[in-house]
This record gives C-alpha cells, sequence and structure tokens, in this order.
C-alpha cells in the first residue's frame, strides 16, 4: 500500500551522524524506565536487560527485513511468572521459561505462515485475553504496594515507613503530572521523570545508598547467566506450566501493537513483512534474552508514540538506539546507580504502571464491544479474574502444577471454546480485518 502519513525520515531513510544520534537517544530514554523496571522487580540484572533489550531489537530488524521500526524492552507480562520460576528453582529456572517462550512464539510464527491468523484469534479472542491482562496487572498490585510502603519488601518480617510510603506516593505525583501536564517527546517518558523525580527526593528523604555507585568501575562487563557457562539448564515442566501460557497471552498483545504500528506509520506490516515474521523477530528476541540472563522481550508501546509524535521512522534510528542501550549495559555507573534505586521509587512507579496493565486489560473488552450483559462474556471473564487474582493452582504431580495466570488463561480458553454462542460472540466483535490498515 502507499504512505499514508508524511514522514520527516521514512523506514529505510538514513539520518545524519548528528540527527541519528540525537533521535536514537530519544528512543533509549523512551524505553530505559520500564526496561529495567521489569529486572529491579523480579531480581535480574539491569545492564543484562539493557543488553538483552539491544541485542533483541537488532535481532528483530533483521527478521523483520529491516521493514518494522519497532523496539523492543523488557516484558511486564513476565514479571510474576519468572517470579515463581525462580522461587522453584532459581534464575536459571526462569532462564529456561523464557526460552521456551521464545520457542513456542517461534512454532507460533510458523502456524501463522502457513495456516493464517483465525485460528489464532479463535482460541484468543478479546473475552479472554482481556481479563487475562488484567490479572496481570491485578496480581502485581500487591507487589507495588508493598514495595511502596515497607522499608525491605523482601524481608521475612515487613517494617512499615512512612518515609518510604511518602518518597513513593510524591514518586507516583510526578509520573502522573508528567503523563497528564508535559506534551510532546516529555510526555513519553513519564516512567522516567518519574524515577528521576523520585530518587532526587530520595536523596533528600536519606533512603539512597551511593556506596555501589561510588566504587563502581566506568566499565564492567554485566553479571550474564549464560547456560553451561555459569549454570546447566535442568528442564522442569512445572517452570513450562508458568511460563509457556504467558506467551501465548503476549501473542495478543504483539498483534495490538503491530496494528497500531502500521497505522501510525502507513503501512501494513502485519501482510508485509507479515506477522509471522514480527512474532518469529519477538521470539527470538527472548531467547537470546534467555541465553544471556535477561528478562522476555517485547514491542514497546512507548516508543511507537515516540514514532507518532516525531513521524521518524527510521529503522536506522531504532537500530541506533539498540546499540547505544547495549553500550549503557556496559557501563558500570549506570548499573550502579540504577541499582542503588530505593525500592519506594519503584514501588510509585509501579502502582500507576500495573494499574495501567489491568486497564489496558478492561480497553480490550470496550475496544472489541465486548457485552458483558451477555452471560457468556460474563461467565468467562469473571472465571479468569478471580482465578488468576485469586491465586487458585491445580498440583498435577509434585514438581508440576498450574497456577495464578497460566491456569486463568487455560480455564479462559477452554471455556470459550466449550460454552454455546461463540459464533455470534464472534459476529458481534470487531474483526481483525477491520482493525487492519486498509
Amino acid at each position: 500500500m502507499t504512505q499514508s502519513n508524511d514522514p520527516v525520515l521514512d523506514v529505510r531513510d538514513v539520518p545524519n551522524p548528528t540527527k541519528w544520534l540525537t533521535l536514537s537517544i530519544q528512543h533509549l530514554f523512551a524505553m530505559f524506565g520500564a526496561t529495567v523496571l521489569v529486572p529491579f522487580l523480579v531480581g535480574l540484572s539491569p545492564a543484562v536487560a539493557l543488553v538483552s533489550s539491544g541485542l533483541g531489537t537488532l535481532a528483530y530488524l533483521l527478521i523483520t527485513r529491516g521493514q518494522i521500526p519497532a523496539f523492543l524492552g523488557s516484558s511486564f507480562a513476565f514479571i510474576q511468572p519468572i517470579i515463581i520460576a525462580k522461587a522453584a528453582g532459581g534464575a536459571e529456572a526462569a532462564m529456561l521459561g523464557s526460552f521456551l517462550a521464545g520457542i513456542v512464539y517461534g512454532i507460533v510464527a510458523l502456524l501463522i505462515s502457513k495456516l493464517g491468523l483465525k485460528w489464532l484469534l479463535r482460541i484468543l479472542p478479546p473475552i479472554v485475553v482481556g481479563p487475562v491482562i488484567m490479572v496481570i496487572g491485578l496480581g502485581l498490585a500487591g507487589t507495588a504496594v508493598n514495595m511502596a510502603m515497607y522499608e525491605n519488601p523482601g524481608a521475612q518480617e515487613l517494617v512499615y515507613s512512612n518515609t518510604h510510603f511518602l518518597v513513593a506516593l510524591a514518586t507516583l505525583a510526578i509520573t502522573i503530572f508528567c503523563s497528564i501536564y508535559l506534551k510532546g517527546i516529555f510526555g513519553l517518558i513519564p516512567i522516567l521523570a518519574g524515577i528521576i523525580g523520585g530518587y532526587v527526593i530520595a536523596l533528600f528523604a536519606g533512603i539512597v545508598d551511593l556506596t555501589g555507585v561510588k566504587d563502581a568501575p566506568l566499565f564492567q562487563v554485566p553479571d550474564f547467566f549464560i547456560p553451561y557457562v555459569t549454570y546447566t539448564p535442568n528442564f522442569s515442566w512445572g517452570i513450562a506450566a508458568a511460563m509457556v501460557p504467558v506467551a501465548i497471552v503476549t501473542l495478543s498483545e504483539h498483534t495490538g501493537h503491530q496494528m497500531v504500528l502500521s497505522k501510525v506509520v502507513g503501512r501494513n506490516f502485519v501482510e508485509k513483512p507479515g506477522l509471522h515474521r514480527s512474532i518469529l523477530g519477538d521470539g527470538v528476541a527472548t531467547t537470546i534474552a534467555s541465553f544471556i540472563g535477561g528478562p522476555p522481550n517485547t514491542t514497546y508501546g512507548e516508543n511507537i508514540g515516540v514514532l507518532a509524535i516525531t513521524k521518524v521512522f527510521s529503522v536506522y534510528v531504532i537500530g541506533g538506539a539498540a546499540i547505544l542501550a547495549i553500550v549503557f549495559g556496559f557501563i558500570g555507573k549506570i548499573t550502579a546507580l540504577i541499582s542503588s534505586i530505593p525500592s519506594a521509587v519503584m514501588g510509585g512507579v509501579s502502582l500507576l504502571l500495573f494499574g495501567i496493565i489491568a486497564s489496558n486489560g478492561l480497553r480490550m473488552l470496550i475496544d472489541n464491544n465486548i457485552d458483558l450483559g451477555n452471560k457468556r462474556n460474563l461467565i468467562i471473564s469473571s472465571v479468569i479474574l478471580v482465578i488468576g487474582v485469586g491465586g487458585a493452582f491445580v498440583e498435577i504431580t509434585e514438581t508440576l502444577s498450574l497456577s495464578g495466570m497460566a491456569l486463568a488463561s487455560i480455564v479462559g480458553i477452554f471455556l470459550n471454546l466449550v460454552l454455546p454462542g461463540r459464533e455470534e460472540s464472534e459476529r458481534k466483535q470487531k474483526s481483525f480485518e477491520e482493525n487492519k490498515v486498509a
């Protein structure tokens, strides 16, 4: 199709060096706050997350033939499953789960290339995916509150602190202010602005320890976590059950990002280079992350927002941001500075972020005209929410169990397939074809 927008730089345009660096830094800032927040929450290395984000983005650009200007960063959907996996078998279990999730992306990409997309949308309609996304956000609510209120949210005995809670609320206020009142590029980095503002307040409150920043070298190799080098992988069906269903759900989120990106740029990326290529790129990025100790990756809405405002669609700018992310991962001072951020600051940002995730699930139901007055839809969404948020689990064996979001996803898919009225429900929803760029 023809370009419908008037870009400052088109997808294959190469900017001059000065503009190139400036525009790439802009994208780096847009992804930075969220990308380092995920490893902070799950106990992985922020430096490795930056490196895996950069490598994953470069792999994505290569697989999509340099036709889709998308940046990949740490996925919030995998926070709870990674925490579960680490509790069951340490970081090596979380990396195994991430690897398996990446493989699922590859299998789905292959099936889409052979069979088309309708089969996937039948398994994962909005009435299933929307409530599951809500579960992702609501399931993390307790984590955000604990980080905001307690001196050490990871301690066995939690100690309430007014100072920490006030710092968290101040961070939240700054993030909301930037999101609502700042315009242009600055309005796209409220997370980063909130973390910076909260960090300054935490410094004055005396809850920041800068010893690590002073002692850190300027350049430092990140703490990569590499299979058969730093650990020996050990397959577990339990880990697979905790992580793989998340990949199935995030495929719908990926499809949504591709449709939004297509409308922003004015090209149908779902058809060319094809959704199977973008999904494969996402899966390869997640697999790369699992090989070096980073969290799973996903395309970032923040960077799509940057594209929409600047109308700079160049994949070279995205590639430049990816290289900068890799370089930042090797700067020891930056890694130490990230590690010195108090949990109260991250908790304050998370109070908003996790709520937004849940609200996005609700938005999916609204955007797709889901009628909760319909008993079928009401039953499916209600069961998913209670099982997911309530933490229900099924213990299959001593080492294999389905719990939380994984169990909620499977039950939701099952109910959607067996309850009567599915055909009528699908006709009333917006079809995928209606959402694509013409």
